[in-house]
């Protein structure tokens, strides 16, 4: 693709390989998760998920409730799905708008925390939070426009995150040659991941995480093989309609964004909104990434004017090597 420099994307992928050479996760938005449940009568339900340890341990890390909460049942804690469950009761007088819950404790492996409030009227305040200032205030009902903003927000910040899917995307990049037919292929990309995070989220379709982060991996693997074959004269489907493959892959990745969407939830008074605003916020995600490889990549191509002979089959080999290492990994954690 001769619009695109091969040099910026080389060293873009061999700095993910650096910085990611063990992720085999579906992408980084693995958060431990906080929902706290009104009940009524100044009554909460507190559910805390943290990921569990290599060795199963618990992290030491724990909710801060404000002073004066009562417990009303003692926590009891289990482990399912590589994470410690916790789950009880409280009681706070006057209830807990406009208090402040915080977590503390060491939670190393942890990126972040999502915390969820579900009111009594099905609406909810969504919380992504840093694990330098793991706290926030409880608030009252959110406006439509609130809610919308928050998801897609966590949207953009969840495909910026996911090493996997950007990885896919860069690989069909260095197949895919003329402004129309990148145009076109990101377009089949987002078309097919937006039915299946749809119809995922809305229970409409349900397969287990473990085997589709494989495939997700998987993929990236078969993209990258093509790019080798296409430096070989050996041009395959990726190269001679490049709309099917990332159509056929993007259901896939789909199913992956509605795993990280159900981590987060969805407020029951606006689901319609904020599932729309969720993929309107990952799509303008990956818009972002695009651009910004483009862009910089025509800016490194007048500088490094004879990188496209290397840097592409470098470029292929590190992206595909990255991605079999992952799906090795997924594969042997189901």
């Amino acid at each position: 693709m001769s619009e695109l420099p091969r040099f910026f994307v080389l060293a873009f992928v061999l700095l993910f390989a650096m910085l990611f050479p063990g992720s085999g996760q579906a992408d980084i938005f693995q958060p431990a998760y906080l929902e706290i449940r009104e009940l009524g009568g100044d009554e909460y339900a507190v559910l805390w998920k943290v990921p569990a340890r290599p060795d199963s341990r618990r992290l030491a890390a724990y909710v801060r409730l404000p002073e004066a909460t009562r417990e009303l049942t003692p926590p009891t804690a289990f482990i399912a799905q590589g994470a410690w469950v916790e789950r009880w009761t409280i009681r706070h007088e006057g209830g807990l708008v406009g208090e402040t819950i915080a977590i503390e404790g060491g939670a190393a492996g942890v990126s972040d925390i999502i915390a969820r409030v579900e009111r009594l009227d099905g609406s909810s305040q969504v919380e992504r939070l840093q694990m330098g200032s793991p706290q926030f205030i409880v608030l009252p009902p959110e406006s439509t426009a609130q809610v919308a903003w928050a998801y897609l927000v966590l949207g953009v910040e969840h495909i910026l995150a996911g090493i996997d899917h950007l990885l896919f995307v860069l690989a069909l990049l260095l197949v895919v040659r003329g402004g129309k037919r990148i145009v076109v292929t990101i377009t089949a990309f987002t078309v097919a991941h937006s039915i299946t995070l749809v119809a995922a989220t809305l229970g409409f379709v349900h397969v287990p995480g473990p085997p589709v982060e494989a495939i997700i991996a998987l993929s990236i693997v078969f993209v990258a093989a093509e790019v080798i074959h296409g430096i070989q004269g050996r041009p395959g489907i990726t190269a001679r309609a490049p709309w099917v493959v990332a159509f056929s892959f993007g259901l896939l990745h789909g199913l992956g964004f509605a795993g990280a969407l159900e981590e987060v939830g969805l407020p029951q008074t606006a689901i319609p909104m904020a599932l729309l605003m969720f993929n309107v916020g990952v799509e303008v995600g990956q818009l972002i990434f695009v651009a910004v490889v483009l862009v910089l990549g025509k800016l490194a191509k007048k500088v490094f004017e004879k990188s496209e002979q290397w840097a592409v089959p470098l470029g292929a080999y590190a992206i595909g090597s990255v991605a079999a290492l992952w799906t090795i990994e997924r594969i042997a954690s189901f």
